[in-house]
């Protein structure tokens, strides 16, 4: 592929060429096709040792924005920007709905926009009822576990999966044989899976209703009921799919998807993100102050 590149004097300017650079190199790949891509040709996965499933133990992580606003925006200022200058700003980002719609019921509609206005208010005697659960360290819930900026572990045997994340140190097990009933309702669900083909088909209930989607205050409530697929498309990515319907907060199930990137670097292993003692002062700050008077 020849990749050439015109300026002219008055495309000089501060923020031109990174534009024209794009749209030529945009045109080039559509006349260029990738070498070795066979129009139709299907990734054979490798097999889990010792069944006919795909492998798909590995660390891996989400390249999109979705964790700000899963339906995308442009860039936003941080929350303190006068504090904090482009720390923190929201990056742009083309969303992973399809169809870029979100379909609330009206009522449903309204909190959403309440969650966004109150997305870091702290009142530490009703911890729930405001503020993004993510700045306060809690469980990310599913699917936003799935997009946080963070990478996470995959590893399986014939029986089960076991998905560990960095943030907040979350972890979730999928059943693959011993499909029951959820004991209780929790933070990440409960999730049983089973192979369609190549595809990993995991039904995930028994949510607490108190996950948010992303920073811009989508949520989902209670009867959450998440359906997910994942899918080798290559040694280096799961094509992830997620249908999600609560018919008390929408009025159609709805998707999303993205790639997950396999993490390539020699020796990369999971870390700890243990966030809890970074917001013990944001969550309960205030009561402290007034017990010092």
């Amino acid at each position: 592929m020849v990749l050439k590149l015109k300026i002219c004097a008055g495309q000089r300017r501060r923020g031109s060429i990174p534009s024209l650079l794009i749209l030529t190199f945009a045109v080039s790949l559509l006349a260029n096709p990738a070498e070795g891509q066979q129009p139709g040709e299907s990734y054979q996965a490798p097999r889990l040792p010792g069944t006919q499933n795909p492998n798909l133990n590995g660390i891996w992580q989400a390249l999109t924005t979705a964790n700000w606003d899963i339906l995308g925006d442009t860039s936003q200022p941080a929350p303190f920007p006068e504090l904090i200058g482009a720390w923190g700003v929201q990056p742009s980002g083309p969303g992973i709905v399809e169809g870029n719609e979100i379909p609330y019921r009206p009522e449903a509609l309204a909190k959403k926009r309440a969650n966004f206005e109150n997305r870091l208010t702290i009142d530490p005697q009703n911890i729930h009822e405001s503020g993004d659960p993510e700045a306060k360290c809690f469980l990310p819930g599913v699917p936003r576990a799935m997009y946080q900026p963070y990478p996470f572990q995959i590893l399986h045997t014939s029986e089960k999966i076991l998905m560990a994340f960095e943030f907040a140190s979350a972890s979730r097990v999928i059943e693959l044989t011993n499909h029951e009933e959820a004991p209780v309702t929790n933070w990440m669900g409960w999730s049983n899976g089973s192979w369609d083909q190549d595809t990993l088909v995991v039904d995930v209930t028994a949510f607490n209703g108190l996950a948010w989607l992303d920073r811009s205050g989508n949520f989902a409530g209670e009867n959450l009921h998440v359906v997910e697929r994942y899918t080798l498309s290559s040694p280096y990515h799961i094509q992830y799919e997620a249908t999600i319907e609560d018919p008390d907060t929408f009025t159609r199930p709805w998707t999303i998807s993205f790639p997950l990137y396999r993490r390539m670097e020699e020796n990369v292993e999971l870390l700890d993100m243990k966030c809890v003692e970074f917001t013990e002062d944001y969550l309960y700050g205030t009561l402290t102050k007034e017990t010092s008077r």
